[in-house]
């Protein structure tokens, strides 16, 4: 199971066609309940599922139509302690600001406030999903990964070659990576982030969904990177 965001859903769509060009006459089932997506293949005996969950902690809907960011809250996590193969990704939504904001206000512990630095917020998320992680799951049943954080590019446009040089490393993975070495469970960190940032080409830009009006330079195109990133999950799945 993938659990994040968009970005996730691009890494599950491209494992799932992946995994349908090996064997295109086998029958699947693709169905959807909720926000989470299944792609089944009976003849193997395997689900390939996604749950949309950006944040990973809770937003809760208040009687006054308030919306409350829970940095303590993992109400999803019972679903997730049934799967094989977990992988988690979180990051682009901790940045929307003003009508793409989807809280009014973060509970965090006792305290209630209107806003706070986001990479601040972001590591106190991964630190309640790492203390589930140590404290409900089985490593030994459940393989952990962590996708990594996703980059995105200023500009996209025109894009047919990857970039000849990086900015240095993601402050977001530097979050990440002090997160997963704090914690006592086996993590495995999908370190999709490097390579990605050369990446500038891959993006759907102006062919993407809007057009010239929305140049998406934060999706992946499905062939290309997110196929690289399930490349190397199947390689570190090899060795576990």
């Amino acid at each position: 199971m993938f659990v994040g965001d968009s970005l996730s859903v691009d890494q599950w769509q491209s494992l799932t066609c992946m995994l349908y060009a090996v064997d295109p006459q086998a029958k699947y089932i693709s169905k959807r309940n909720g926000s989470t997506s299944f792609f089944t293949f009976p003849k193997y005996n395997t689900s390939y599922l996604v749950s949309r969950n950006v944040f990973l902690v809770d937003i809760v809907k208040m009687k006054n139509g308030t919306r409350v960011l829970e940095l303590d809250s993992l109400s999803a996590a019972a679903q997730w302690e049934e799967m094989d193969v977990l992988v988690f990704d979180t990051w682009h939504w901790w940045f929307h600001t003003g009508r793409k904001q989807p809280w009014g206000f973060v509970q965090d512990g006792n305290s209630t406030y209107k806003d706070a630095n986001r990479v601040t917020l972001y590591e106190k998320a991964l630190n309640t999903w790492a203390k589930w992680v140590d404290t409900k799951v089985d490593t030994t049943k459940t393989k952990i990964f962590f996708q990594g954080v996703s980059p995105d590019h200023d500009n996209c446009t025109g894009a047919t070659r990857p970039s000849e040089s990086t900015q240095g490393q993601h402050p977001g993975e530097i979050v990440l990576e002090k997160v997963l070495r704090g914690m006592n469970k086996s993590v495995h960190l999908l370190n999709v982030t490097k390579l990605s940032q050369y990446r500038v080409d891959g993006h759907p830009s102006v062919y993407g969904f809007g057009g010239h009006r929305y140049v998406d330079c934060t999706h992946w195109c499905i062939a290309g990177v997110a196929d690289t990133w399930n490349v190397l999950l199947s390689a570190i799945l090899d060795q576990i």
